[in-house]
């Protein structure tokens, strides 16, 4: 009388019929077990599934990181693409074993960090525009106060020729610049980006020409 087999197709499944009355409390705690017991169950069928289909079956390495191609590509989501990505500088730079091999960079002594870089060896063909492209990056264009303190200044005559000066907003940008742009190939002539020996920040020297 307690326990009834009905007939069954497919799975088996036993019931237990009680005559005795089961408080609504107790009924209600089954009737959560058995959704919760249904719910991990799912969960962890899911899982493992997609568990699975991440790894792959029978793979010994790891899939590679790419957290250092997504920090590049967020940098140069970053840059307007009026200026050169990191990826561009990178590709046509020179190494270390490479720039050896060049005299200009025989005894190259980077100087003294401050916002202000002096860079040499340009090809003739350079224009303020080039090193616009270039170093432009490492500005804010949509800050007043770093547009007006990148500064360009090419030398196109007499000794200085083949040189030219620029100003960044601050040491840190200028840091990086000297640091991703030296032995850049620009018109297949290797720049060599030094610290300026006297920079002082555009606004100090604008300054200073008034009170003269």
């Amino acid at each position: 009388d307690v326990f009834e087999q009905p007939q069954h197709v497919g799975h088996k499944k036993i019931e237990f019929h009680i005559t005795a009355d089961i408080p609504s409390v107790l009924q209600i705690n089954s009737e959560k077990e058995e959704k919760k017991g249904k719910s991990l169950s799912f969960k962890y069928t899911c899982a493992t599934t997609e568990e699975i289909s991440n790894t792959g079956f029978g793979r010994i390495f790891p899939a590679p990181s790419s957290n250092d191609k997504m920090e590049t590509e967020e940098e140069d989501d970053e840059i307007p693409s009026e200026f050169i990505s990191r990826r561009d500088l990178e590709k046509n730079r020179l190494s270390r074993e490479e720039m050896e091999k060049f005299s200009v960079f025989k005894n190259y002594e980077p100087g003294d960090p401050n916002c202000r870089i002096y860079v040499k060896n340009l090809a003739k063909q350079v224009q303020e525009k080039d090193l616009k492209f270039i170093f432009g990056r490492y500005v804010d264009f949509q800050s007043e106060e770093e547009r007006n303190m990148f500064d360009i200044r090419l030398m196109k005559e007499g000794r200085m020729k083949g040189q030219a000066f620029i100003g960044l907003p601050n040491e840190t940008a200028a840091a990086k610049a000297l640091k991703e742009a030296n032995g850049y190939l620009l018109f297949e002539k290797p720049m060599v980006v030094q610290f300026a020996r006297s920079a002082r920040p555009k606004q100090e020297a604008s300054e200073g020409k008034r009170k003269k």
